[in-house]
């Protein structure tokens, strides 16, 4: 048998504060559960208000006048003949948590729009389309590419975008249908789709321009008559374009899906917008691809310009050795030379009384002639071995 449990006690009026129910202890705050619970709650409300950017409903052509509250939106969007636009902003698993219950997001779809590492692609869930986007800036003074991410979930009145990075993409789509052609809106939520694809493909041209700039710099840089090492600029370059590649390559295919009309819930009338855009895509892609074999070519062309101007400063360098090889040869041999009368005068200067060669009659002209023949011997050798 189980031990049995006791009943807590009932509060009495005395112990209760005002009307509110609430068990108070001296000194210390609240402690009944459902004030615990409250507190959690008002938590997450703050912490998923932080990161809404806005909440706001199309309709008709234009905005409602206001900000949706959250807990609203849902069913706003069930009952608007427009769609309702809800705008994260690098929210947590939590915070994101309790827009996907509302609007039944898929839980796979939900988890990649949080973890901000996905290449860019499409998705249909039933009803809910996913789609991730890069877009991409580029830092000119440091030629560094710095990319972004936008996750966008569209469904039947809904669009619920999640950010991550620097990036003013979906402000700028915002502001422009806040402020745009009623035509537009008229697609729903696939006008958000279009707009934000569209300005993400704009920013890959400009990139795209900042990079042909640097390209052509280091290109004359190379080709001149600069020895400066350029090697590491251009390989930091080939990096950057390969980060570059992985954010507009893989949009290829989601807007030919988009162009041939195979993704359910995007308006027909859209289709030639997003041709356009992939038209784009495929020429950045294409300039792209065309960078990457330049660099590669300047890139080997620096590389052998480096490998011969090391072989002519080598070459410079032996010609000086050899030069000075050659000088210490002649000095050594005139230095051979100049001994032998040195070593005679030497021991004929020491001044001795008795000397056989000093009372010779020829002794001097024997010497002078020896000296003579000695070196000229000498002379003779040398310049048969070059030395000369």
């Amino acid at each position: 048998m189980g031990a049995t449990q006791e009943t807590p006690p009932v509060p009495s009026p005395d112990d209760r504060n005002g009307d509110s129910g609430l068990v108070m202890r001296s000194g210390t705050r609240p402690v009944d559960g459902r004030v615990r619970g409250g507190n959690r709650a008002e938590g997450r409300q703050r912490s998923i208000d932080s990161v809404i950017g806005d909440c706001g409903v199309y309709e008709h052509g234009r905005r409602r006048p206001g900000r949706v509250p959250l807990d609203e939106a849902a069913e706003v969007a069930r009952r608007t003949e427009g769609f309702v636009w809800i705008g994260l902003q690098q929210p947590t698993a939590d915070d994101i948590a309790a827009v996907a219950a509302k609007f039944a997001l898929p839980a796979l779809a939900v988890e990649d729009a949080v973890k901000a590492h996905q290449r860019p692609k499409l998705e249909v869930y039933e009803d809910v389309v996913f789609v991730v986007l890069k877009p991409v800036d580029y830092v000119d003074h440091d030629e560094v590419v710095v990319v972004s991410e936008i996750a966008i979930f569209l469904g039947e009145g809904f669009v619920v975008t999640v950010r991550h990075g620097p990036n003013t993409v979906l402000t700028r789509v915002r502001s422009e249908l806040d402020a745009g052609p009623a035509d537009l809106l008229a697609s729903g939520p696939t006008a958000v789709l279009y707009r934000a694809a569209d300005l993400v493909v704009d920013g890959y041209e400009a990139t795209m321009h900042s990079i042909d700039v640097d390209v052509d710099e280091i290109e004359a840089q190379v080709f001149s008559d600069d020895e400066g090492d350029n090697a590491r600029r251009i390989y930091q370059l080939k990096r950057e374009m390969a980060e570059f590649r992985r954010s507009v390559l893989p949009l290829g295919p989601p807007l030919q899906r988009l162009t041939n009309g195979a993704v359910p819930g995007v308006d027909e009338a859209m289709r030639p917008y997003f041709r356009d855009v992939h038209d784009h895509v495929l020429r950045t892609a294409d300039a792209i691809e065309a960078h990457e074999r330049l660099l590669t070519d300047v890139l080997q062309a620096h590389l052998s310009r480096l490998s011969v101007r090391q072989s002519q400063l080598a070459l410079r360098q032996n010609e000086v050795a050899t030069r000075q090889n050659e000088d210490m040869r002649k000095i050594s041999a005139w230095a051979a030379i100049a001994l032998v009368p040195t070593a005679v005068a030497g021991i004929y200067g020491m001044n001795f009384s008795f000397m056989p060669e000093l009372t010779w009659h020829y002794g001097y002209f024997f010497v002078l002639g020896l000296i003579a023949t000695v070196c000229g011997v000498l002379y003779v050798l040398f310049r048969r071995n070059g030395w000369l």
